[in-house]
């Protein structure tokens, strides 16, 4: 069946089982390998995309339910985004599995809460896990993309 997406602003048409998770179309469809298969039951976050601005497990996301939905994976930030910068600063990657899903699931976070506090970082990253235990380096990276995203925003005209 012929599924229309619209991803990282382009919109593409796949012919695919409308019930694959959007996890494949993005990787052997659409060739985007940033979100990774990490559990499939979206316990872990590696596989963290933004459909409509929300953060969503993509290895458990129809692809019927995101048909003209606004998908943004990794890579439509294109490195340039101040969380992915922070994550470089605070040196955040240690294995390196989880900081896609990591990062789009912070970038969701600060769209929707510009300044949270550490209980709200806490929160908002929760159900994205890290095996190499990297959470005090996450944690500090949301504030420094915080902070910085503020100070921009501040000395914009």
């Amino acid at each position: 069946m012929q599924i229309t997406l619209k991803v990282n602003g382009q919109v593409r048409s796949i012919d695919a089982d409308p019930d694959m998770p959007l996890l494949w179309a993005l990787r052997d469809f659409l060739g985007l390998k940033g979100a990774k298969y990490g559990c499939g039951i979206a316990a872990c976050g590696a596989c963290t995309v933004q459909v409509n601005g929300r953060a969503m497990r993509s290895c458990v996301v129809p692809l019927k339910s995101v048909a003209n939905a606004e998908i943004r994976s990794i890579e439509g930030l294109a490195g340039q985004h101040p969380v992915q910068q922070a994550w470089l600063e605070e040196q955040v990657p240690q294995c390196g599995y989880c900081q896609t899903g990591q990062i789009m699931q912070a970038v969701t976070l600060l769209e929707q809460n510009p300044n949270p506090t550490r209980e709200e970082i806490r929160a908002g990253m929760e159900g994205v896990l890290c095996r190499c235990g990297t959470y005090p380096r996450i944690e500090a990276a949301i504030r420094r993309a915080a902070d910085a995203m503020t100070t921009k925003k501040a000395g914009s005209p």
